[in-house]
């Protein structure tokens, strides 16, 4: 018989306040069994009109404050953050049946944060940071490729490539936070954290 918590879920759950705790045991063990980018989530937005849009993401840092990507400003996830701050997101690891779905409010990071990831980017895609227009019409891929080697040959150094002002990164903060495991005949476990007021975390079950 598989070991259980204490509320009657799949050991997998642990007993634990904090779902950022949670968040960090189970994605420590998909990047242990994730083929590729483990880190990988489904970034859902709206726009002012509420038309929904979502698309794949790389998280970058996570904390009690929030998890972190880096984009464009001017893309249209960033154009849908501007006008819409409520955003959603799902982490799916097939390799582990589990499932983590957020939402929150998404806000912009430092300059600080934004300048301390970017170094660490590749010289490619620091490069790619000034040359793409992400999300606007390409009249051909050659548009592209030009635009590209215009900032090498302004960038020439590779360790002397600047942050662009329109790329940056957003960090969601979490008011739910819902852990999913895959169960026999569907009948699946889910565990949603509610945030209070004070700061606190609500755990309640969710019937499959």
């Amino acid at each position: 018989m598989n070991q259980k918590n204490t509320l009657g879920l799949d050991y997998c759950f642990g007993d634990l306040e904090n779902p950022t705790d949670l968040f960090k045991e189970w994605f420590n063990e998909a990047k242990k069994t994730e083929i590729n980018d483990p880190n990988a989530f489904s970034l859902a937005t709206c726009d002012k009109k509420g038309v929904p849009s979502v698309r794949i993401v790389l998280l970058k840092d996570f904390s009690n404050n929030g998890l972190v990507f880096y984009t464009n400003l001017n893309s249209k996830k960033s154009n849908d953050i501007k006008e819409n701050p409520n955003g959603s997101i799902c982490f799916h690891w097939k390799s582990l049946l589990r499932q983590i779905r957020i939402t929150g409010k998404i806000f912009q990071v430092t300059d600080e944060e934004a300048d301390e990831y970017y170094k660490t980017r590749s010289y490619g895609s620091r490069i790619g940071a000034w040359a793409s227009k992400q999300s606007s019409i390409l009249k051909s891929r050659e548009e592209l490729y030009d635009s590209i080697e215009i900032y090498k040959k302004k960038f020439k150094d590779e360790n002397k490539v600047p942050r662009p002002d329109h790329w940056s990164g957003w960090n969601l903060k979490p008011n739910t936070m819902e852990f999913w495991l895959d169960g026999e005949n569907r009948i699946h476990q889910r565990l949603k954290y509610l945030k209070k007021e004070n700061g606190s975390w609500e755990k309640v079950l969710l019937s499959p």
